[in-house]
């Protein structure tokens, strides 16, 4: 039985990885710190709360705080999530990504040297999730990021993330931390933030929004389900060397306009198979059997948008096992099911109850 506290385990990954673990993993206890930023909802974790799974609401800045989390809960094993991740957030409002990605994850990192290296000695992982967007972006004729690919972060965003990777490979190898780091291709999946493209896409079809896609729509992203990424996380906990870095990828390379249009014509197939959809969201152009793929408009392209992100997760392969379980296609159904199925979810986060 293990001990895991997970920082963001109420926002989007976090929450699946929690939804997975007590799933796969029902007789150890997860301990979930999450400050409920605008992206954390307690209502994430409601389908698995209960007596091995405590939700504590509090930020990873505070270190005592999290050196006390480590000693009371016994906690083995820290996978840590809590991050600022919206590109253009990232752009407008710059401090909080320094604060929560670099400050934070040093907080993280000075409590577990504290109480695992200081204190009590135990065998313990502390398991950092990053990003590809590290790595910076890719040419269409150019290979997909290796692990070992340089650093060239070109947001805020990437380069508070890319920090925060080096100061988890600092603590490793100069004081010993048993680290492992994961860098992720875009996850996509339930109880994602509508201000994404994926879920953004969907809640605007349901009611009746224009999609807005920047510039030509031709930027290239490598789609992972989040539940695949989770998958992904146990592998390495279970399986990876300390001191590693393992890519975590869904070798599934679409263009934003594309995925759009594949969205617009799972949401057409879903209202033709079940009339009820029509009655619940009549605003959408489906409901009214019209194409919702009228509904794409192009916008202003946002800076330093990066052109192509792609994932090499050979490592991962060959050394864990690693393969995604999803295709796009049934990825994509399963996301777009779980929307159309959970409707109160989002239009509590779309008008703020959900912080109730």
């Amino acid at each position: 039985m293990a001990n895991l506290l997970v920082t963001g385990g109420a926002g989007f990954i976090g929450a699946n990885f929690v939804h997975y673990w007590t799933r796969e993993y029902p007789h150890d206890a997860i301990v979930v710190l999450d400050a409920l930023t605008y992206a954390g909802n307690r209502h994430n974790l409601t389908p698995v709360q209960n007596a091995k799974v405590q939700l504590v609401v509090g930020d990873i800045t505070d270190t005592a705080l999290v050196e006390k989390l480590l000693r009371d809960h016994h906690i083995d094993t820290l996978v840590h999530f809590a991050a600022e991740s919206h590109v253009d957030r990232s752009i407008t409002g710059p401090d909080a990504f320094v604060t929560t990605n670099v400050i934070g994850t040093h907080s993280l990192l000075k409590a577990a040297r504290s109480v695992w290296l200081s204190g009590s000695g135990k065998p313990h992982r502390f398991h950092h999730i990053s990003t590809d967007e590290v790595f910076g972006s890719l040419a269409a004729d150019q290979p997909a990021f290796r692990e070992n690919n340089q650093y060239q972060p070109n947001s805020p965003y990437s380069a508070s993330k890319a920090g925060s990777d080096h100061l988890v490979r600092a603590y490793h190898h100069t004081y010993g931390l048993q680290v492992t780091t994961s860098n992720c291709s875009n996850n996509y999946g339930p109880y994602h933030f509508p201000e994404k493209l994926i879920p953004l896409c969907i809640t605007n079809l349901l009611l009746g929004k224009p999609l807005p896609v920047y510039g030509s729509g031709r930027n290239i992203r490598d789609w992972l389900y989040v539940e695949d990424h989770a998958y992904g996380i146990d592998r390495v906990l279970k399986q990876g060397e300390i001191g590693e870095t393992y890519n975590i990828g869904g070798n599934n390379e679409w263009t934003n306009i594309d995925v759009v249009h594949e969205l617009c014509k799972v949401i057409d197939a879903e209202f033709a198979a079940n009339s009820n959809w029509a009655q619940h969201f009549p605003a959408a152009l489906a409901a009214q059997q019209r194409a919702s793929s009228e509904s794409i408009i192009f916008v202003t392209d946002r800076p330093g948008h990066d052109q192509r992100y792609a994932i090499d997760a050979t490592k991962a392969r060959d050394e864990l096992g690693f393969a995604p379980r999803e295709s796009f296609a049934t990825g994509l159904n399963k996301t777009v099911r779980w929307y159309l199925e959970n409707a109160a979810w989002w239009q509590a986060v779309l008008d703020g109850s959900y912080r109730n």
